[in-house]
C-alpha cells in the first residue's frame, strides 16, 4: 500500500527557494506542499497565489497551523541556524540549504544544538547530478581501484569539497589545505540572469588549493564566475589505482596487459525522428547502466532531477524509508574545509583543520 505523501513547508523565497516549491509541487505522490514562510507579507501572497498554499510570518506559525513533517530552509547563511534550531525544537524534520552556518564557530554551535536530534539533513545536490552520480558509481564498482585523489574544476567552496570527499569516501579527520589565487583578465558573457553582451575582459580570480585528507587528496580550482561563464570548462578528474576517470571518459587496467579507454554515455529522447519528447534517460558505461532517471518524462535538467532526487530521498527518509540524502555531519565537514580554503588564500599560510564533534 502507497504510503501518504510527506507534508513539506519551505522557508524563504528567494531564487533558490523557488526551485523547491516548483519540484515539489511536481512531485505530489512524495510531497505535499502545504505552506511557506516568509518574513514580509508582500511575497508570502505572491507565492500563496502562485501555488494555492498559505503563507505565514514564521516558523511557529507554519508547524502550529499545518503540521508539516519536513521543511525546507532556504534563507541566507546568516539566517539559517536559528531557523534550523526553532524546526528541531518544534520536533519536525528539517532540509537546511547549504552551508548550515556561515563560520566555524557558528558550525559548532549548531551542531552543539541540534546535532543530536537526527533530525537535519542538508540541500547538498551535487553527488546526485546524473553524470556525478554516474561517476560515484564508477568508483562503486571498483572499475578504477581505490579512489586516491579527486579534481574539481567546476563549482566552488563545500560543493566541490563534497564532491572530492563524496568520491573518496573521505571521513571526518583532519585535513591539510594550501591555496593561492590568482588574478588574470577574462570575457564573462554569461551571469545568473543571461547574456551580459559585455565583450570587455574583466578581472577574474581564480583558487587553487590542496585538500590532503590523509590518505587521499582533492585538488580544487575554481574561476570567479564559473558556474555560468561557458569560457572556463567544467573538468573532473578521479584517480585510483587501477584507472581514472576523466570528465566522462573511463580509463582502467583490466588484466596484466590490457589498458581500456571507454566514455560514459548519456542516453538522450527527443533527438532526430524521436518523438518522445527531449530528456535524459540514462547514463551508461561497456553497455551497463550506472544511472537511470527517476523523472523519465518530466524533462527536468540536470540540476532539477539532482534536487528533486534529494527532495524524494529526504521524504522516504522522514518515513523511515531510508537514509537521509545528506546528513548535517557531512555538511558541516565540507563546510569546514572550504572555509579552510578561504583562510589559506586570504592568509597565504597552511591551514590544518582538526576532528570536530560531528564526526565523532
Amino acid at each position: 500500500m502507497a504510503r501518504e505523501p510527506v507534508r513539506l513547508g519551505v522557508v524563504g523565497n528567494g531564487w533558490r527557494a523557488q526551485f523547491y516549491l516548483r519540484l515539489a509541487a511536481a512531485l505530489p505522490e512524495q510531497l505535499s506542499l502545504v505552506g511557506v514562510v516568509t518574513r514580509r507579507s508582500e511575497p508570502g501572497d505572491e507565492l500563496e497565489a502562485r501555488w494555492g498554499v498559505p503563507s505565514y510570518r514564521s516558523v511557529g506559525a507554519l508547524v502550529h497551523a499545518r503540521r508539516p513533517e519536513l521543511v525546507v530552509s532556504s534563507v541566507p547563511w546568516d539566517a539559517n541556524p536559528e531557523i534550523v534550531t526553532a524546526l528541531v525544537a518544534e520536533g519536525v524534520a528539517v532540509v537546511s540549504e547549504t552551508p548550515p552556518a556561515p563560520d566555524r564557530e557558528a558550525l559548532r554551535a549548531l551542531w552543539a544544538t541540534v546535532g543530536g536530534a537526527g533530525l537535519v539533513q542538508v540541500a547538498e545536490q551535487y553527488l546526485l547530478l546524473p553524470g556525478h552520480a554516474a561517476r560515484c558509481e564508477v568508483v562503486r564498482r571498483g572499475t578504477i581501484g581505490t579512489p586516491t585523489s579527486v579534481q574539481v574544476s567546476s563549482t566552488h567552496g563545500y560543493h566541490a569539497v563534497a564532491l572530492m570527499r563524496g568520491l573518496l569516501g573521505a571521513g571526518f579527520g583532519p585535513t591539510t589545505v594550501s591555496a593561492r589565487s590568482f588574478t588574470a583578465p577574462l570575457v564573462d558573457p554569461m551571469v545568473r540572469d543571461g547574456w551580459t553582451d559585455d565583450l570587455e575582459p574583466r578581472a577574474a580570480a581564480t583558487v587553487l588549493a590542496t585538500v590532503d585528507f590523509g590518505a587521499t587528496s582533492g585538488l580544487y580550482d575554481f574561476t570567479d564566475n564559473q558556474w555560468h561563464n561557458q569560457l572556463r570548462a567544467r573538468r573532473i578528474v578521479v584517480r585510483g589505482s587501477r584507472g581514472e576517470i576523466v570528465d566522462d571518459d573511463v580509463i582502467s587496467l583490466v588484466d596484466a596487459r590490457t589498458i581500456l579507454r571507454r566514455p560514459i554515455t548519456r542516453w538522450r529522447s527527443g533527438y532526430d525522428l524521436n518523438l518522445d519528447g527531449y530528456d535524459t534517460e540514462h547514463l551508461s558505461l561497456d553497455g551497463s547502466v550506472l544511472w537511470r532517471n527517476p523523472f523519465g518524462g518530466s524533462r527536468l535538467s540536470d540540476e532539477e532531477i539532482a534536487i528533486s532526487t534529494l527532495l524524494v530521498q529526504a521524504a522516504a527518509w522522514v518515513h523511515g524509508e531510508g537514509a537521509g540524502p545528506y546528513p548535517l555531519a557531512e555538511a558541516c565537514q565540507d563546510h569546514l574545509v572550504s572555509l579552510a580554503i578561504d583562510e589559506a588564500v586570504r592568509t597565504g599560510e597552511t591551514v590544518v583543520t582538526s576532528s570536530e564533534a560531528w564526526g565523532r
